[in-house]
């Protein structure tokens, strides 16, 4: 069975987006079956492969008037795609019960299809996030190397702690990945050891340097892999990738 897991962090600006699409693409050169899920009403995830009028998205899903229907990428790859509609979701359902369950319905029964399935959050902390932490078995933050990204962390950490005491008690936040890195400068080496001594295990050794390439690779329409396959955004999203795998390989021989 498939993992669900939650990309989040509700500041922006983090590689969130980046860190779904590219963690997702070099999981699927791995043979691994992905499935990409655009929960952010900004539809970047979506927009990052340019489908631009997508059929079904995953507001008509929520609201029940659509099956999920995930549009394929490239092969082992598949999203499934946002809109601006799902900017009024939070307020359209808020009434609905059971309304943090609303994502669960439809990603669940698909856990079998996929090995992983990588949902991409809203910068927030409202309804849809809720509705990711809900049904994730797991959450990666990316953290962008700065002193003000890590200032936010405690919000987040006590969320998923509250929805893992009320609804659902598997989740953890088993990974954070620091992004926009650059080692040369002593701020970003000094904020990756506080980030270190916080989270500890849970960081990623991989760190994803900045790179121009990995903000131009969406305006192709193209994950790092195919728009520049020899940059350093490509080479640190497959070290990435690889260490996924490696602790997910880990965890289960663990827990066997």
């Amino acid at each position: 069975m498939g993992k669900i897991i939650a990309i989040s962090n509700h500041k922006g600006g983090v590689g969130k987006t980046t860190t779904t699409v590219n963690l997702g693409a070099g999981l699927a050169r791995e043979g691994k079956k992905i499935l990409l899920v655009d929960l952010d009403p900004q539809a970047n995830l979506t927009q990052c492969f340019g489908i631009t009028k997508p059929e079904a998205t995953v507001y008509e899903a929520l609201k029940g008037e659509e099956a999920l229907n995930p549009v394929m990428v490239i092969e082992n790859l598949y999203i499934a795609p946002s809109s601006l509609d799902l900017a009024g979701a939070e307020m359209e359902l808020s009434s609905e019960a059971g309304r943090e369950y609303l994502l669960d319905e439809i990603l669940t029964p698909l856990k079998d299809d996929y090995d992983y399935l990588l949902v991409d959050c809203p910068p927030s902390l409202g309804l849809l996030t809720l509705n990711a932490f809900t049904c994730a078995d797991e959450v990666i933050i990316p953290i962008q190397a700065h002193f003000l990204a890590i200032k936010g962390l405690t919000k987040i950490i006590e969320i998923i702690n509250k929805v893992k005491r009320r609804i659902n008690k598997t989740i953890e936040i088993s990974g954070v990945v620091i992004t926009l890195y650059d080692g040369r400068k002593v701020l970003h080496r000094d904020i990756e050891e506080t980030i270190k001594t916080y989270f500890q295990e849970k960081v990623y050794n991989t760190k994803i340097r900045q790179n121009i390439a990995l903000a131009e690779a969406p305006t192709r329409g193209e994950d790092i892999f195919r728009y520049s396959a020899n940059s350093n955004g490509a080479f640190d999203y497959e070290k990435l990738s690889q260490e996924f795998i490696e602790r997910h390989k880990e965890k289960k021989l663990k827990n066997n």
